[in-house]
């Protein structure tokens, strides 16, 4: 038997631990995990001397090609194999009409699934998406099962914004995913107390971006995260709290795990690797919400995610020009930043090099944990049997970020000039190698819509 490649000489890492072996593709598939010797022989050999050989990336949440991002799926899913990301998960939206909306009526989530599918002929990686609903209208719930039936099997909902929903109404929605055996998941700020204090500011013309933290302030995010996180526990619902900040909410996901509620939690790269300082050198390129938070926040989310209270981190990739980020005041601008790209080096210099967390713990939090959480069956893994999504990672490689290489339409970086140790050199998705030493080999269209399926969290 002839398969079609083997990667040889390098460190294979998997959640549970690492190895020095090879593995064995053929139509997209691992078929083999072994020593050299042993692998069978192949088309094309790559050799993985001195480097790492981790699962693809999963990133569950990111906003490509939408009222909030510019990113086309072309330029998003570059950057994503650039930076070792082999699947992620976007937004399919609900749409509403509002001040600051995008469309000129309402429409179905099941046509903001079929305008994000239609998108499938751009991509390098692939991608599944969530249901985002952004309005209360009662056709949501008609809609729901025929949506995991299709493999949408999450839906985000918001406390903030003019698209935010009420208390009632979510408890209803994560009421039917439960009954459909999906999740749901959450953006968790008191919009109301976070409106009424940057009215506050305003009045007072604290436009320097230092203040912007105290807009939305980590009480605010702690305060919606218990009360989601209550109505998980008494429903016996699947709930997922996105981009937790600070140590108030992981503590409310303490409590919650720790009673075998069906909770889970993420943190993102930004908020393990930056502290607030970044409003006073950065000026409003930052600006995200929820803020990114102090020292003692960023310790508190590394203690929490050695504790598996959070699970996952992510990037909830966004997509602006520096010129929209810095016009007018901090409470102007759009909210989000770009990182699909630079995620998995910074995250690793950040928790591997400087704080000493090992190799597996980096494949848990960033590829398998994500991969498990959102009934991605075949990736996030190196077992024999599912999808080929690897990436070859050097660990000892410093190189400096700039926008200058971006991939993404985003022409800036809020971890411009940062020196970093450790390169993504090459990402396989499938067994198809997408990117190659910084540059992009493959061809849109590879990439494709990944129906996922429903999470088991009892294990």
């Amino acid at each position: 038997m002839v398969v079609d490649s083997v990667i040889t000489g390098g460190t294979l890492v998997t959640a549970d631990g690492t190895v020095d072996a090879g593995l064995a593709i053929d139509d997209g598939t691992i078929v083999e995990v072994g020593v050299e010797g042993s692998l069978p022989d192949a088309a094309e050999t790559i050799d993985a001397s001195g480097q790492l050989v981790l699962p693809g990336v999963v990133d569950p949440h990111v906003h490509i090609d939408d009222h909030v991002s510019l990113d086309t799926y072309q330029t998003a899913t570059s950057a994503a194999a650039l930076g070792g990301v082999t699947t992620f998960i976007d937004f399919a939206w609900q749409g509403y009409v509002g001040e600051e909306s995008r469309w000129d009526e309402p429409t179905r989530l099941s046509e903001g699934v079929e305008a994000k599918r239609s998108n499938a002929g751009e991509a390098l990686i692939d991608f599944g998406l969530h249901g985002g609903i952004l309005s209360e209208r009662s056709e949501i719930f008609d809609e729901m099962s025929s949506l995991v039936d299709e493999g949408i099997t999450s839906f985000k909902v918001y406390t903030a914004y003019e698209f935010g929903l009420s208390n009632g109404f979510i408890h209803e929605v994560m009421d039917a995913a439960s009954d459909l055996g999906a999740v749901t998941i959450g953006h968790t700020e008191e919009g109301d107390t976070c409106e009424r204090l940057t009215e506050t500011l305003k009045r007072h013309e604290r436009s320097d971006p230092s203040w912007y933290p105290l807009a939305r302030p980590d009480y605010t995010e702690a305060t919606a995260a218990e009360t989601l996180a209550r109505y998980a526990r008494e429903i016996g619902a699947k709930y997922y709290g996105v981009h937790t900040s600070c140590a108030k909410s992981a503590d409310v996901f303490e409590r919650y795990i720790e009673d075998g509620s069906l909770i889970r939690a993420e943190t993102c790269t930004h908020y393990t690797t930056l502290t607030d300082d970044v409003y006073e050198t950065q000026g409003q390129l930052p600006v995200i919400a929820p803020p990114i938070r102090g020292e003692r926040d960023v310790d508190a989310l590394f203690e929490a995610l050695a504790t598996d209270t959070l699970s996952v981190v992510s990037t909830d990739h966004v997509a602006q020009t520096q010129e929209a980020k810095t016009a007018g005041h901090w409470w102007d601008g759009p909210f989000g930043a770009n990182s699909v790209q630079r995620s998995l080096p910074v995250f690793h210099d950040v928790a591997v090099n400087e704080r000493g967390f090992s190799y597996p713990f980096l494949v848990r939090k960033m590829c398998t944990a994500p991969a498990e959480t959102f009934g991605l069956e075949s990736k996030g893994t190196l077992d024999p049997g599912t999808d080929a999504d690897i990436v070859l990672f050097d660990p000892d490689e410093s190189w400096t970020i700039s926008a200058e290489t971006n991939a993404s339409r985003a022409d800036y970086s809020i971890y411009e000039g940062r020196e970093v140790t450790g390169q993504v050199t090459r990402t396989l998705v499938r067994g198809e190698t997408v990117a190659e030493d910084g540059s992009i080999v493959g061809d849109p269209g590879h990439g494709e819509f990944v129906a996922r399926s429903r999470p088991n969290w009892s294990v």
